[in-house]
C-alpha cells in the first residue's frame, strides 16, 4: 500500500443494528475496465492490476480496514410510498479511508452479489450500468457538482437477464467513493422502529465525521438542508436529471450518487424526465428541488424523535432561500462571470432562464457560447445557434450581460472554446459509447470521452469535491 493510504473504519463505532456482515459473490472472471485517478487521493494508486482485482473484484479486505463487507440497513420512500424492506440489495460498504485532505470516505460497491435485502434479485450490475455511472459522475465532477466518484469497474464474465435492456448482457462490479452512504432512509429506519437510542447514535456519528460544527438535531438538519439545496441547484445549472430521487437515494452529506436512468437536458424543459417508469413526472427536471425538499421533510420527521418538530420545521423553511442563492452563484460561475451583486446576479439568471425555457437551443450550447459574457460575442456569432441570438427574445439577455466582467477572460483562448460545440453527454452519445463496447469490445471511445471531460473540468474547476 502507498504511504498515503489511511484506513479509518469508523462505521464500526455505530455498533449492532446498523448493518449486516455479508459475503461477496464469486465471479467467473475479472477484467479491469476502469480505474479512477482518484485512487491517488486515497493512497491506492500503488496497487498492481492483480492487487486491484483482489481488493475490488474479489473483495479481499484492505489492510487495517473493515474485516468483512457490511450491507447497510435503511428504509425509504420510493415514489412517495414507504418501503420498510430496503437496505443494500446488491452492494455493501467495503472500506473507509481518509483522502489527502483528511476527509472520511466510504468505499461502497454495486453489483457485488445478493444480500439479506436483495428481495429476490441477483445482486448483480450490468456492465452498461457501470459505464453509465462512470459517465454521469465524471461529467458532474467536471462541472463542479457534488458527486460520488466511481473508483473501479471490473467486468465479471457473467451474462445477465434484464427486462429493460437487450439480454443477455454483460456484467460488472463497481466500487464508488462517497463521503457517506448514510441516507435519509437510514434515519427513517430508526423512526420506523421508534429507536431513540440508535437515532441519537446515528446523528452523533454524522455530526462528528461530517458536520462537526453542528451542536444538535436542529443544526444538523440545517447543515444537511444547505448541502442538499446546493446539490439540487447544481443539477439545475448543469441540466442534470437524476431520475430517481427516493429518500434512499439522497444521502446526508449531499453529494449525488446511484446513477440509474439519468439524463442531461437536450434543451431546457421543466417536464423532462429521465426514468421511463416515472409516468407522472414526479422526478422531472423542474421538480427536483421540490423532491429534495420533500425528502428533507422526511428527515425532519425522523429527527423529531430527538427534537421539537416545530424547531425542525423552521429549518426547512429556509430551503428555498438556500436553493436560490446556490442556483444564482452556480449559474454565474457556469457563465464564467464575476458576481455583480445579488440583485444584478438574480436579474441575469432570470433573463437567461426566460430565454432558454421552452426554447430548442441546446442547454449546454448556451453556456458554451456566452462563457465570459459579451467578450464571447464573436464566438457566439459563429455558433450553430447564432440565428437564435438574433431574435428579439434574446435582447433582454444581451442587455443584462452589458457591463459584466469575465471572471477568467484568458480561458476563452483555450482550445476547448475554439470549437463550436460544448462537452456534453446526451443519451445518443451514451448509447454510441456503449455500442462500441458491446459490439466491438472497443473501450477507446469511452477513454477519449473521459479524457475530454477531464480536460474541460480542469479548465473550469479547481479543487473537486469542495
Amino acid at each position: 500500500m502507498s504511504s498515503t493510504y489511511r484506513p479509518d473504519p469508523r462505521y464500526l463505532e455505530l455498533g449492532h443494528g446498523f448493518a449486516d456482515v455479508v459475503v461477496p459473490a464469486t465471479f467467473p472472471s475479472h477484467t479491469l475496465r476502469f480505474r479512477s485517478p482518484w485512487a491517488a487521493r486515497v493512497g491506492l494508486d500503488g496497487l498492481s492490476e492483480a492487487q486491484w482485482i483482489e481488493h475490488f473484484g474479489r473483495f479481499e479486505a484492505l489492510p487495517d480496514n473493515l474485516p468483512s463487507p457490511l450491507a447497510l440497513r435503511y428504509h425509504g420512500h420510493q415514489f412517495t410510498t414507504y418501503n420498510p424492506h430496503l437496505g443494500d440489495g446488491r452492494g455493501f460498504l467495503f472500506a473507509q479511508v481518509r483522502d489527502d485532505r483528511g476527509r472520511l470516505l466510504d468505499l461502497g460497491t454495486k453489483g457485488s452479489g445478493p444480500t439479506p435485502y436483495s428481495r429476490g434479485g441477483d445482486g448483480r450490475l450490468t456492465l452498461k450500468g457501470g459505464v453509465r455511472e462512470i459517465l454521469a459522475s465524471e461529467l458532474l465532477e467536471a462541472r463542479g457538482v457534488s458527486t460520488c466518484k466511481i473508483l473501479s469497474l471490473i467486468e465479471t464474465g457473467e451474462s445477465l437477464q434484464r427486462n429493460d435492456e437487450p439480454s443477455p448482457t454483460r456484467a460488472g462490479v463497481m466500487v464508488r467513493m462517497n463521503h457517506s452512504h448514510i441516507r435519509i432512509g437510514t434515519f427513517q429506519r430508526y423512526q420506523w422502529y421508534n429507536d431513540h437510542e440508535r437515532m441519537k447514535k446515528l446523528m452523533e456519528y454524522c455530526i462528528e465525521h461530517f458536520y462537526p460544527a453542528a451542536d444538535g438535531p436542529v443544526a444538523f438538519l440545517s447543515a444537511v438542508t444547505d448541502a442538499c439545496a446546493d446539490t439540487a441547484a447544481a443539477w439545475t445549472v448543469s441540466g442534470f436529471v437524476h431520475g430517481v430521487l427516493n429518500t434512499d437515494n439522497i444521502n446526508i452529506t449531499g453529494e449525488s450518487f446511484d446513477y440509474g436512468p439519468w439524463r442531461f437536458l437536450p434543451s431546457l424543459d421543466q417536464k423532462f424526465t429521465a426514468a421511463y417508469f416515472d409516468g407522472s413526472g414526479l422526478y422531472a427536471f423542474g421538480r427536483q428541488p421540490a423532491a429534495v425538499l420533500w425528502a428533507l421533510e422526511q428527515l425532519a420527521r425522523s429527527l423529531a424523535l430527538l427534537e421539537d418538530s416545530l424547531a425542525l420545521g423552521r429549518v426547512l423553511s429556509n430551503f428555498e432561500e438556500h436553493y436560490r442563492s446556490h442556483l444564482t452563484r452556480r449559474f454565474i460561475e457556469r457563465l464564467g462571470l464575476s458576481s455583480a451583486g445579488a440583485e444584478a446576479d438574480r436579474a441575469l439568471v432570470s433573463a437567461c432562464l426566460s430565454f432558454l425555457d421552452g426554447h430548442e437551443l441546446g442547454y449546454d450550447q448556451f453556456f458554451f457560447d456566452w462563457y465570459g459574457g459579451l467578450i464571447s460575442m464573436d464566438r457566439a456569432q459563429q455558433s450553430p445557434a447564432a440565428v437564435l441570438y438574433e431574435e428579439d427574445r434574446f435582447q433582454p439577455v444581451r442587455t443584462a450581460l452589458a457591463g459584466w466582467t469575465a471572471a477568467h477572460p484568458g480561458r476563452i483562448r483555450h482550445p476547448h472554446f475554439q470549437g463550436r460545440h460544448p462537452c456534453s453527454m446526451l443519451i445518443s452519445e451514451v448509447e454510441a459509447l456503449w455500442s462500441a463496447i458491446d459490439l466491438a469490445d472497443s473501450w477507446q471511445p469511452l477513454e477519449e470521452k473521459l479524457a475530454q471531460i477531464r480536460a474541460v473540468g480542469a479548465l473550469h474547476r479547481g479543487e473537486p469535491w469542495s
